[in-house]
Formats: C-alpha cells, sequence, structure tokens
C-alpha cells in the first residue's frame, strides 16, 4: 500500500513539473502579410527574446515572447518608412510582446500537438486578449511551434496606411515560426536546438 502512494505520488510529481522553453532567435521567424487591393505586402519583424515556463499537466504558462518593433521591414523603405512612423510608431513603441497565461488542449510530451495559448498581446502600447491556435512539437531536449493569427490593427487604434491609390486591409496576418530548447525547472539547461 505504501508503495503504491509513494508511486502515485512521484507520477504525481513528475507531471506537475514546470519546463522553461527558451525560443532561438535564430531559429524563431516573425513574419506578416498586409493585403490591398492591388498586391499583398509581405514582411519580417526580428524576435528580441523570449522565454516561458509551462507546466504540461495543468497547461499553466508564463513568460513574455518580445518582438523588435523597429525591426519591422518589408522591403520597400518608403512603406516602411510610413509603417513605423505612422501605423505602429515603433520609436514610441519599440516592443511587441505576448504574455501567454494557459495552455487550452493538452500537448503530448513528445511528439507533435495542436492547442490554444491565451494570453495577453501588447502592440502600440495597449493589451489585447487573445487565443491564438498553435502547432508544437516536443522532443527530448528541444522544441517547435507554429502560430498564425490575425491582429485588426485599425480596431485596435492604428492608422491605415491606404493612400488615394492603395487601399489596404483594416486586419494584418502574423505568422510566427519558434523553436528553442527545453530545460526542466531545477536542472541545467539542455541542448539548444541545432
Amino acid at each position: 500500500m505504501r508503495l503504491l502512494a509513494l508511486l502515485s505520488l512521484t507520477v504525481s510529481l513528475a507531471a506537475s513539473q514546470q519546463e522553461t522553453l527558451q525560443l532561438d532567435p535564430a531559429h524563431t521567424s516573425v513574419t506578416f502579410t498586409l493585403g490591398d487591393v492591388l498586391h499583398t505586402v509581405h514582411g519580417t519583424f526580428q524576435l528580441k527574446r523570449g522565454t516561458v515556463q509551462f507546466e504540461p499537466a495543468t497547461g499553466k504558462i508564463s513568460g513574455e515572447i518580445v518582438v523588435d518593433a523597429k525591426s519591422g521591414d518589408s522591403g520597400n523603405g518608403m512603406r516602411d518608412r510610413k509603417m513605423h512612423r505612422e501605423v505602429i510608431e515603433s520609436d514610441q513603441y519599440p516592443e511587441i510582446s505576448f504574455r501567454p497565461d494557459r495552455v487550452e488542449g493538452k500537448a503530448a510530451a513528445q511528439g507533435k500537438s495542436s492547442v490554444k495559448v491565451h494570453g495577453m498581446f501588447n502592440i502600440h502600447g495597449v493589451d489585447h486578449e487573445m487565443s491564438v491556435p498553435a502547432d508544437v512539437e516536443f522532443a527530448a531536449d528541444h522544441w517547435t511551434a507554429t502560430v498564425h493569427f490575425t491582429i485588426p490593427y485599425v480596431k485596435w487604434g492604428m492608422t491605415n496606411p491606404s493612400t488615394l491609390f492603395l487601399r489596404a486591409n483594416d486586419s494584418v496576418d502574423i505568422d510566427l515560426a519558434a523553436a528553442g530548447s527545453i530545460a526542466q525547472h531545477g536542472s541545467a539547461s539542455r541542448n539548444p536546438v541545432k
């Protein structure tokens, strides 16, 4: 009887163990897509930093993923100056961040899973509650995730960059492809993703 209780306690403690997921900027990409009447604009942002703590057993997650707003680049200097000065105002709001608080759905300890990550998305100095779909994959020493979501930037108080001849959509699609290392709470960091 004591052995069963001890085994149960051991399994319970292992299941509630917290993992630290470190995002690797060299293996993480943030892209945006903005449609307009004549063509679609594609661009990128650079990850600044990102670390999250995740408890697989409870779905509790915390931490922060931070993107450098000033790194926004669509490949057109004039368009990018307009984006930085008039839309995201990156001099005043130099960071875009996501602070997750819970995972909805079950993330497998090994292999692929589809979940939703709930948290607060901060852009242009304002927090917005969001729940975004994520495809995640966990291995022994690293993890990957792909996330796609839409930001209704005009509804959220930012300026539409449309001109007399070009009419841009009022929302922008964001794709995040992240990868990094895993460390168990209280243990040494595992090897980073290769």
